[in-house]
């Protein structure tokens, strides 16, 4: 019987930095592209008259603010996501579930390269 591999080898874990690489620079672009919006959504409108069409608009405005700061925020976790992937690269845990002590799949870390647990461990806490 063959054992079971520990760790990816170094060959591997550079695959998976590219893709982590990939995603994060992709990632901060679309970040970048939230806040632009962000900002330019609250420079916009100020000199308006008051009037009930205003309000509405208002009202909008600020939903469309508040939708756009939850996905900044959910971005911005992503990155941080990212970014500790990378470190774990680094230190060699990488790809090693934090709850079974087990290796992740590929398939799961190509898919979810900023991931933690495997599968398994996933269902199990649900």
């Amino acid at each position: 019987m063959a054992e079971e591999k520990l760790a990816y080898s170094s060959s591997e874990l550079k695959e998976f930095e590219d893709l982590i690489l990939q995603k994060l620079s992709k990632a901060k672009q679309e970040l970048s592209f939230i806040k632009e919006t962000l900002s330019r959504n609250s420079e916009s409108g100020t000199e308006d008259s008051y009037n009930a069409s205003k309000l509405l608009e208002d009202g909008a405005d600020t939903m469309e603010k508040e939708s756009l700061s939850q996905l900044a925020a959910r971005q911005q976790k992503f990155i941080n996501n990212l970014e500790n992937a990378l470190v774990r690269i680094k230190n060699g845990t990488y790809g090693i579930c934090v709850d079974t002590g087990k290796l992740i799949p590929k398939e799961r870390l190509r898919a979810v390269p900023h991931t933690m647990h495997s599968i398994e461990a996933k269902l199990n806490k649900k």
